[in-house]
C-alpha cells in the first residue's frame, strides 16, 4: 500500500504523489535546446524528486543521464581544484556503475574505473579531457545532474570547476560536452559570490552566467492534489469530495510540496 512521504525522494510506485509529468516535459524541452540551468528552491520543495522523475523521462527519450550529488563529498574534497576534479570523476564513475547508467560503453566504464583507482588528484584540464572523451565516445547525448550544490558554494575550487564547465559549453560546437547540466540547490549558483580572503578584500563572481532562467512553477496546484487524493480515496475505499479537500489543502499550504504531503499524512493518520 502506498503512503504519503515527507522524508527524502518520493517514488511513484511507493508514495502518493501529485502528477508532475507536465513539469518534467517542460524541463525536457529546455534540455532538448541544450540549456544549462539551476533549479533553486527551498528545502523539501521537491527538487530531488523532480530530478528522479526527470531522469526516467529523459532516459525514455534517448538520453544518457548521469546523476550525482555533492552531499557525498567532505570538506577535504574541495581543498584544491585537482582534488575536486578527482572526486567529480569518482562520483560519475560511481553513478555509472551503481545506477547502471544507460548508454555507456563497457570499455569506457573500465577506462574510468582505472582512472579513479590510480589517482588521488586530477588537474582541471585533464578533467576537461575526461568529459570530452566521455561525451565523444558515448552513443547518446549526456545530461549531467548535480544535486546539493550548496555543499560546494563556499569553495574557490568550485568556482574554478564551474569555469571549466562554462569553457566547455562555449566551445561545444568544436568539442563534445554535456548536452545539458542541471545544478540543484537552495541558493542560486548563478549569483554566487565567494569571499576569497578573510578580510573581505576580494569577491569572485560565479562564472555560471551561461545558465538560462528556470521559471517553471514547482508548487503543487489544487487539481494535481485532487488527483493524488482520488488515488488515495480509491485505495482505502473512502468517500469524500477530493476536489474540495484538495482546494482546502492548497489554501493551507500554498502548494509547498512538503506541507502538502505532511498535511495529507496527518489527516491520514
Amino acid at each position: 500500500m502506498k503512503r504519503f512521504n515527507t522524508t527524502g525522494t518520493c517514488f511513484p510506485d511507493k508514495h502518493y504523489m501529485v502528477d508532475i509529468s507536465e513539469r518534467v516535459v517542460q524541463i525536457g524541452e529546455m534540455i532538448d535546446r541544450g540549456d544549462y540551468f539551476c533549479i533553486n528552491r527551498g528545502r523539501q520543495y521537491g527538487k530531488t524528486t523532480t530530478l528522479s522523475v526527470l531522469k526516467d523521462y529523459l532516459e525514455s527519450q534517448g538520453y544518457t543521464v548521469i546523476s550525482i550529488s555533492f552531499e557525498l563529498l567532505g570538506e577535504e574534497s574541495f581543498a584544491s581544484e585537482s582534488s575536486l576534479s578527482y572526486w567529480f570523476v569518482w562520483l560519475i564513475n560511481r553513478s555509472i556503475i551503481r545506477n547502471k547508467v544507460k548508454g555507456i560503453d563497457p570499455e569506457l566504464i573500465e577506462e574510468f574505473s582505472g582512472l579513479v583507482k590510480s589517482r588521488q588528484s586530477l588537474p582541471l584540464p585533464e578533467c576537461s579531457d575526461f568529459i570530452l572523451n566521455l561525451c565523444e565516445k558515448n552513443s547518446l547525448k549526456i545530461v549531467l545532474m548535480i544535486d546539493e550544490v550548496d555543499q560546494a558554494s563556499n569553495y574557490a575550487s568550485f568556482i574554478k570547476f564551474l569555469g571549466m564547465l562554462r569553457a566547455m559549453y562555449l566551445d561545444r560546437e568544436a568539442y563534445p560536452t554535456f548536452q545539458s547540466v542541471i545544478l540543484a540547490g537552495v541558493y542560486d549558483i548563478k549569483n554566487l559570490k565567494l569571499k576569497m580572503r578573510p578580510e573581505d578584500e576580494h569577491q569572485y563572481n560565479s562564472p555560471w552566467n551561461i545558465a538560462v532562467p528556470f521559471d517553471i512553477d514547482m508548487s503543487l496546484h489544487a487539481d494535481g492534489i485532487a488527483g493524488m487524493l482520488a488515488e488515495y480515496k480509491a485505495d482505502h475505499g473512502l468517500d469524500f469530495d477530493e476536489k474540495l479537500v484538495a482546494h482546502q489543502v492548497y489554501d493551507y499550504t500554498s502548494g509547498y510540496p512538503f506541507l502538502v504531503s505532511r498535511l495529507c499524512q496527518i489527516i491520514d493518520s
